[in-house]
């Protein structure tokens, strides 16, 4: 016998305020408001979508054959019986990447999504847990390859024009245990474990033609030349970049010789070590400087630093700063800018390495332009959840990266293909092109979308995706001889049209700006 006898148990206080979960709801909830009384209805089942402009999405892929083709050349493979489709799994993924989901757990918000899945051929949204455990047991080498065939698709008619590929590693934070997690160069959390994301971009298109996900410590220009170059050898020669454009971490002669021996151009910024401080102090008191743009002066010699096998071409970029700053004291990863060479007007100094004979003025303009790459893997990694989706293996976190930057061309392409004119970064283009309220409506055997969108801009967006569509239309009702692969062409025409007439009127204005004198 207890010491002390049970007693009556007190009811719950909740108890009495909640109803049970088998009660009958009301099915009309009145509201007091701020001087106002309202009345609240739900309707679960009725077909509605918060991303209701993603039928025209839709269309797009379906013109282009983009989603279907990367269904079919899936290699996931499942003996269930039970076991969902392939389309049901890769479009789940499409639809949560483009709803700017980062984590796999936020999948269930798209559960009741009865609208889009019809568009792409779905039969219904998969669970978080499905999404998570899809690639766990698949080998790499059929997913790497994969993967890597269907950017090179989005991209490949690019590819046949000139064009400039951007080198860059990103360094991405994890936490907890996990395959890969090392503790190498991060700058903004120190001592944190992270993965090094190796990334390769075309520049200008700012579009992203392959990532490979890399444990931390492989942060350095040796890790990612086992990944490119890999990666260029299965470029025909006709696709292969006109320049290869780095950031300092790659001006090394490593780097730079395995350029050499590939024969691709390159432009790299160098570190300002001894021996390029003495010919920049050397060139500041010599001649003239000539005019390369935007306020920067430049000239060029040749120069073979210690540990180089021969001299390179380096070109020495100048501009002035309105207050000379201090340089301060750097861990050997990052080299001072600003050097007061001349005591009455300081300049702030670059140094680039390069193995082409183009001009001057030129040269400079490139290496300003690649200051756009960063803009790319901030946008992925800040507004498409690069680095999100992580697994304690590193396979699923690869496939992940992959799919989020094929899924961001895709989207990029689109949204240049509805406004060539102004390049978009996700945080605009999808409240605009994206977020709409659908309602499906059924009659007489015939579906109909109802969008309402309450963005500003609803109008004019209005126009543009109806002009989009009606040109996508006429790709598959006109001409339905053409082939997916010939319209994918067509769109890229339309989309390469403003670049080619900016680029000829770009190369008109440096070709007047390398004539004219010192």
């Amino acid at each position: 016998m207890p010491s002390h006898p049970a007693g009556e148990p007190s009811p719950d206080p909740l108890s009495t305020l909640l109803p049970s979960s088998g009660a009958l709801l009301p099915a009309r909830v009145p509201l007091d408001l701020h001087g106002q009384r309202i009345y609240v209805e739900w309707d679960p089942h009725a077909p509605v979508t918060p991303l209701g402009q993603l039928v025209y999405f839709s269309q797009f892929l379906a013109t282009a054959g983009l989603f279907g083709e990367w269904v079919a050349d899936c290699p996931l493979h499942y003996t269930s019986p039970n076991a969902p489709e392939r389309a049901d799994v890769l479009g789940t993924i499409l639809l949560s990447i483009l709803a700017g989901n980062r984590r796999y757990a936020h999948v269930t918000a798209l559960r009741g999504d009865t609208v889009n899945p019809q568009g792409l051929g779905m039969s219904r949204v998969m669970s978080e847990d499905a999404v998570r455990r899809a690639f766990q047991d698949e080998p790499s080498a059929p997913l790497e390859q994969w993967q890597q065939q269907h950017l090179l698709r989005s991209v490949e008619p690019v590819l046949r024009e000139e064009w400039i590929c951007d080198l860059d590693v990103t360094i991405k934070t994890v936490y907890g245990r996990q395959e890969g997690g090392q503790v190498g160069y991060n700058p903004h959390k120190p001592g944190r474990a992270a993965h090094a994301y190796h990334t390769f971009f075309i520049s200008r298109l700012r579009l992203a033609l392959d990532v490979v996900v890399a444990p931390g410590k492989e942060f350095h220009s040796r890790a990612v030349s086992q990944t490119f170059w890999p990666w260029w050898d299965k470029l025909p020669a006709s696709c292969r970049p006109k320049l290869v454009r780095a950031d300092c971490g790659f001006g090394n002669e490593h780097f730079m010789l395995d350029c050499e021996s590939h024969g691709q151009p390159y432009l790299f910024r160098l570190r300002q070590s001894r021996g390029g401080q003495r010919l920049i102090e050397r060139l500041s008191r010599q001649g003239p400087w000539n005019e390369c743009g935007q306020g920067w002066q430049g000239r060029e010699d040749s120069l073979r630093l210690q540990g180089w096998s021969r001299s390179r071409r380096v070109i020495v970029l100048r501009r002035r700063v309105s207050s000379p700053a201090v340089p301060e004291l750097t861990d050997g990863l990052q080299q001072p800018q600003l050097m007061n060479v001349e005591a009455v007007e300081p300049y702030e100094y670059t140094l680039l390495g390069t193995n082409t004979d183009w001009e001057l003025a030129g040269l400079a303009r490139l290496y300003r332009e690649r200051a756009d790459s960063e803009n790319t893997i901030d946008e992925l990694k800040r507004q498409w959840g690069w680095g999100g989706f992580v697994t304690k293996d590193l396979l699923r976190c690869q496939v992940a990266a992959r799919n989020v930057a094929l899924i961001y061309n895709w989207w990029s392409l689109f949204v240049r293909c509805v406004e060539p004119q102004r390049p978009r970064e996700a945080v605009t283009s999808r409240p605009l092109m994206l977020s709409a309220i659908g309602r499906e409506v059924r009659h007489a055997g015939q579906t109909t979308v109802v969008l309402t969108s309450t963005h500003a801009e609803a109008s004019r967006v209005q126009r543009l995706l109806t002009e989009v569509s009606l040109f996508l239309s006429g790709l598959r009702n006109t001409a339905e001889q053409l082939s997916p692969a010939r319209c994918w062409e067509r769109i890229w025409e339309r989309i390469l049209t403003p670049f080619r007439i900016l680029e000829a009127a770009s190369r008109t204005w440096f070709g007047q700006l390398a004539r004219l004198p010192a």
